[in-house]
């Protein structure tokens, strides 16, 4: 094989044997996906881990009936196809990412399986010239369209909307504990801790290029020991504040960025220039601080705001202060 070329069969050259066996590894594909899914959910939300172990006997059954037409046609051996095998067919996105982004995620990836999956049963089905072949890849097109009505009606089963409501709020409350509080702090610690030594080292040196390079170090330092930090001090098994890496890399890359924010305008080589803009991005990472903490921790912006905002520009005060002296 060329490095760097890719050696997969079109669609359109595949034959209706290789078509059926497709059809089938990506039905069992599909299968493992959403029991992986339900894994993922069962502890938090038992509600959709049964919804998606309902689709997942679905797939199982549209398995079953290819492979049973495929044993009639072909015989016993099914050769080996994959969706990565064929050039332009959908690909699935990887389970660790969707799991990672949420049950809201999930969902929407479903549906959006769904539809693929239809759509190929329709091309699938212009493909062939067998009558029983056509039929069933007609059936199973058919069945994913309705595969809609069929979640609904395991959503009736198995999530009514008090129990959908409640799971949505745990979902919400598992994403600020996860990501938001501690990102949140990270990017609080990042923007106000490296105020001081910054704009302390930028009035007494006069130097531009020295204080980004002072900055960056700063805000490398102290991305890299609030990640340690945080993903060090809770497990998240008890407190349910969810995985610790995850935590230490919303805090790690948020105080990273805190810092750099009002570090980068120091590659400007005029000093009054950048100075301006370094303390203008200051008051703007403030103000972020203060929306965020009021939209998603529901702290008064008042309260927000003195506690933010003020407590930044005194920093930042102290900073100017000192290397000025």
């Amino acid at each position: 094989m060329i490095p760097g070329v890719t050696h997969r069969r079109r669609f359109s050259d595949l034959s209706e044997q290789e078509i059926l066996a497709l059809a089938i590894s990506s039905e069992e594909d599909d299968a493992r996906i959403y029991r992986t899914y339900a894994e993922r959910l069962r502890a938090e939300f038992p509600a959709s881990a049964a919804i998606f172990d309902g689709m997942a006997e679905e797939e199982d059954g549209h398995r079953q009936r290819l492979i049973d037409l495929h044993q009639k046609r072909f015989g016993n051996v099914i050769p080996l196809i994959r969706r990565e095998h064929v050039s332009g067919f959908y690909a699935r996105r990887p389970v660790w990412l969707v799991e990672n982004l949420g049950l809201d995620r999930m969902r929407d990836e479903a549906e959006a399986m769904e539809r693929d999956a239809e759509r190929f049963y329709r091309a699938a089905a212009a493909r062939t010239s067998d009558a029983d072949t056509r039929r069933l890849l007609g059936d199973l097109a058919a069945a994913e369209a309705g595969h809609g009505e069929k979640a609904d009606d395991l959503v009736a089963t198995h999530l009514d909307e008090d129990t959908r409501d409640e799971e949505d709020r745990a979902a919400h409350r598992q994403f600020i504990l996860t990501w938001v509080q501690p990102g949140l702090a990270g990017l609080m610690d990042g923007s106000v801790s490296t105020l001081a030594p910054i704009f302390a080292a930028a009035f007494a040196t006069g130097d531009t290029w020295n204080t980004f390079l002072i900055g960056l170090a700063a805000s490398v330092g102290a991305g890299i020991s609030m990640g340690f930090t945080e993903a060090a001090s809770d497990d998240g098994q008890i407190s349910g504040r969810g995985s610790p890496i995850k935590r230490g890399f919303a805090s790690g890359i948020m105080t990273t960025i805190g810092g750099l924010g009002h570090a980068l305008p120091y590659l400007i080589p005029d000093f009054w220039t950048a100075t301006t803009i370094a303390i203008i991005v200051v008051f703007i990472e403030l103000w972020a601080i203060a929306w965020i903490q009021n939209r998603f921790m529901e702290t008064p912006f008042f309260r927000a705001t003195l506690q933010v905002v003020l407590g930044g520009a005194l920093v930042l005060a102290a900073g100017i202060l000192i290397g000025s002296g």
